[in-house]
């Protein structure tokens, strides 16, 4: 069967070539905005997931980690005495306004962090240069490489500018520890407070980190029950919910569902059209193969086999465009990766693009009579 499709295929090179690029195209328009959306979802949860701890104790309002409320700094405490907590330790999320050397000015995210949880907040795959120790300088602050366009071009360690009118500097350069449509910048908590005339009470969330053996779950269910006016969220829901309530307020699921929904539907009759027509032009052949005992069943599975193996050449083709697009924008700091899952969803749903176009010639071949090869 394999042998007798592959004859089939290079038999008519030009529309072959035709359906493959059909499928280059659509694999390649549904793959770039997945990896687009990937890119967005993971800077809108940056935060929750950058910043590594088992449990957030936010307000009880919160619903999106970039927009954290003010909490008092008696909620450390209470959360500090709870059975379950390993240990608790503030944050402070708070704006400033940046002013750098080169007449530029912009708007940061400054992260306050306990001093004694800086380095094991921070990734340490997320550091490009520099130590965390350093954050505990006088002034000193984080910047981010793929966010130099919005720090003054310049976040090399050593660089001066100013918050809100006080004199800070770079410290440490981070790589890929951004926000969705923030600059982070990642110091200590008084450095935080001082920067932005927050009084020393005020905190935007407790950190928690669940001891060994104890389920993450549980510990936050525990502090809810126990506190007011306070939700514990493990991170990962935390992640979860700021990515729905930003997708549900704004239109990127939408547009980046119809790119998709329209790549797919362009490569079906881009794919069904080319195939019919190549259907067509072979139908003395398929008559042929009637005329000597083979069933519509044969050519069924001719046909779809036809099917398989221009979707898997044209997945192969289109994955490696995919690769070097991915490489490519990883330079300018749009990163993302696929799951092997991922992955094996769009080969799946281009395989199904493929059969589906092929409905298109099996319609046409399923009704011709043997007797039509002696006309």
């Amino acid at each position: 069967m394999l042998k007798t499709a592959w004859k089939f295929i290079r038999y008519d090179k030009a529309k072959s070539i035709g359906i493959t690029v059909g499928i280059v195209i659509s694999t390649f328009l549904i793959g770039q905005q997945i990896g687009i959306f990937l890119f967005l979802t993971g800077a809108m949860k940056a935060l929750a997931t950058n910043v590594k701890a088992d449990i957030w104790v936010t307000d009880s309002k919160t619903r999106d980690v970039n927009q954290l409320g003010k909490m008092d700094i008696s909620t450390l405490r209470n959360v500090q005495s709870l059975p379950g907590v390993a240990l608790a330790f503030p944050i402070l999320v708070t704006g400033g306004a940046a002013n750098f050397q080169n007449g530029t000015s912009g708007n940061i995210t400054l992260i306050g962090v306990d001093i004694n949880q800086l380095s094991s907040v921070l990734d340490s795959s997320k550091i490009a240069a520099g130590k965390v120790s350093d954050l505990e300088l006088d002034g000193a602050v984080s910047g981010e490489l793929f966010e130099k366009s919005n720090l003054g071009d310049n976040v090399n360690i050593g660089t001066p500018f100013e918050i809100d009118g006080k004199r800070a500097f770079f410290a440490l350069q981070t790589r890929g520890f951004r926000g969705f449509g923030s600059s982070f910048c990642i110091t200590t908590l008084e450095r935080a407070r001082y920067f932005s005339n927050q009084s020393s009470d005020n905190i935007s969330a407790v950190l928690v980190r669940v001891q060994p053996g104890r389920n993450v779950d549980s510990v936050a269910s525990l502090i809810n029950r126990t506190i007011y006016g306070v939700r514990a969220w493990p991170s990962e829901k935390l992640a979860a919910s700021t990515v729905q309530k930003i997708l549900s307020s704004s239109g990127i699921a939408l547009s980046t569902g119809t790119l998709i929904i329209f790549a797919l539907i362009a490569g079906f009759f881009i794919i069904g059209l080319t195939m019919y027509s190549s259907a067509l032009d072979r139908l003395k052949d398929y008559g042929t193969l009637k005329a000597i005992g083979a069933g519509n069943g044969f050519i069924r599975r001719l046909i779809l086999t036809q099917a398989i193996l221009f979707a898997v050449t044209g997945f192969v083709i289109a994955y490696l465009f995919l690769e070097g697009f991915r490489q490519g924008v990883a330079s300018s700091g749009l990163i993302f990766s696929f799951s092997p899952l991922q992955i094996l969803g769009i080969f799946l749903i281009i395989n199904l693009i493929s059969m589906g176009g092929a409905s298109f010639a099996l319609k046409r071949i399923s009704g011709v009579e043997p007797a039509s090869v002696f006309r």
